[in-house]
């Protein structure tokens, strides 16, 4: 793949339900080791499309493609062993275990090795400090041995990042990562997001309806209006794109 193609790219997808269209002709391009995040005011189109992109939605009409191939008829499963992640989905969070046993089982399921609860840990050292590593990169080395069912709403938000980077997915899917936190909750997901884009290992691409917080975070802004793609573009651009401001405030400025 060249580094200029796009590692995710859709051609007019769109999606109706009934006689609503949700998402209308959308193309949208995500580059390779780049965070992009995709807003809208509510009802935008957001979730959906990140649903058609992740699998969890087949499309009326388009079509999405990762890395050249399209895989617009390939299912959420599909697309998670090429290497799509999507996070905050996940239903492999096991509450009675620890927080350090819920990585380790991602990195097992990776490494292709099977889930034998009743195995003692330290069977797999390596897999114990990759996991260990994962939590440190999440804030969460002190609660490594809780069980994950006592965690706040913001360190299970935590946890589920290091599930699906236990996972390795080339581009990792998050679905409004901050929604239903407290507002001390948001700046250790902030940091959490800016480490992994600093680190340029792996393509993000975010969903939020929260202007402000991602203005700093991403390289590039796609905006959905009425599941319309009014604007894609720096952060900057966006923030002075008239539409964009009037799909927010009604015409007034949109700060960053």
């Amino acid at each position: 793949m060249a580094e200029t193609e796009p590692l995710i790219r859709t051609d007019d997808l769109t999606i109706r339900f009934g006689g609503n269209v949700a998402v209308n002709r959308v193309n949208l391009s995500v580059e390779p080791f780049r965070l992009k995040s995709i807003i809208g005011p509510n009802g935008a189109g957001k979730t959906t499309l990140f649903n058609l992109i992740s699998g969890q939605y087949k499309p009326t009409g388009g079509r999405v493609y990762f890395k050249g191939r399209d895989i617009t008829r390939l299912g959420a499963a599909d697309r998670t062993l090429l290497g799509l992640g999507r996070s905050f989905q996940l239903t492999n969070v096991f509450p009675n275990l620890s927080v350090l046993e819920n990585v380790r089982l991602s990195l097992q399921s990776k490494a292709g090795i099977s889930f034998v609860f009743w195995r003692y840990f330290r069977r797999y050292p390596d897999l114990e400090d990759r996991a260990y590593e994962l939590l440190k990169l999440v804030l969460l080395e002190e609660r490594w041995n809780v069980p994950a069912r006592t965690l706040t709403h913001g360190e299970q938000r935590k946890l589920e990042v290091a599930i699906l980077l236990g996972l390795d997915p080339e581009v990792m899917l998050l679905d409004e990562p901050t929604a239903g936190m407290s507002l001390e909750e948001v700046p250790a997901i902030l940091e959490i997001l800016q480490r992994l884009k600093e680190s340029r290992d792996r393509t993000l691409l975010l969903v939020e309806h929260k202007f402000d917080m991602i203005m700093s975070l991403s390289d590039s802004i796609a905006v959905l209006k009425e599941g319309r793609l009014i604007c894609d573009d720096t952060p900057q651009a966006v923030a002075c794109n008239a539409e964009v401001q009037e799909a927010y405030l009604g015409g007034g400025a949109v700060h960053g």
